[in-house]
Formats: C-alpha cells, sequence, structure tokens
C-alpha cells in the first residue's frame, strides 16, 4: 500500500500539479501587489482607491466597483503576463522547422529484415 502512495506520489502528473500551484500562488502574491499599486494610482485620481463607501441614490455599489476593478487588473495581468507570451511560444513552435525523423532502432531494422525477407519467400 505504501508503495503504491509512493509510485502515485512520484508519477508526472502529481509532481507537475504540485509545481502548478506552488508557482500560481507565488504569481497570485504579484498580482496583488500589482493590484495595490494599480488602485493606489486609482486613489491618487478620485482621492480614495476603494469605493466601498460610495452609494449613490442609498444603492452601495462602491463595493461592486472596487471588486471589479480588482477583477480587470488581475484579469489583463493574467493575460498580457501568461495568455500572450503562451501564444506567441505556441506560434514559434508552429512556424519552426518540423524535427528530423529519429533513425529506427536495431530492433525496428532487425523487424524490417525480417518482414522483407518473408515477402521473398
Amino acid at each position: 500500500m505504501i508503495k503504491g502512495f509512493k509510485d502515485f506520489l512520484m508519477r508526472g502528473n502529481v509532481v507537475d500539479l504540485a509545481v502548478a500551484v506552488i508557482i500560481a500562488g507565488a504569481f497570485g502574491k504579484v498580482i496583488e501587489a500589482f493590484v495595490t499599486v494599480i488602485m493606489d494610482l486609482i486613489g491618487k485620481i478620485f482621492t480614495t482607491p476603494n469605493f466601498s463607501s460610495y452609494a449613490p441614490g442609498g444603492v452601495h455599489i462602491g463595493t461592486f466597483i472596487t471588486v471589479l476593478i480588482s477583477f480587470i487588473i488581475v484579469a489583463a495581468a493574467v493575460y498580457f503576463m501568461v495568455v500572450v507570451p503562451m501564444n506567441k511560444l505556441a506560434e514559434r513552435r508552429k512556424a519552426g522547422v518540423e524535427p528530423e525523423p529519429e533513425a529506427p532502432s536495431e530492433e525496428v531494422i532487425l523487424l524490417q529484415e525480417i518482414r522483407d525477407a518473408l515477402r521473398v519467400r
């Protein structure tokens, strides 16, 4: 049972997932700091980076506006920092020269010789 668990943990997918979660956590902190900077800049323009107290006509929409601005900033950061570079990388790979086929292994050559010998019969 322990060996099976060890095999499961050492399987490539689990390790890749663990790395992805750690990287996502670190990237999340970078994005949070970026949102704080942008909200501070918005605060310099509108005198406050937090619109929570904004309630025109008694309808409290300030919190929604603050969260919406934060979401747009996060979406833009993810798009420009992750999606665009990945798309460019995919285009480069697609435009690249196809890799040359590898030379067949000794086993494949032997099987081809056997096939050809059987055809002659």
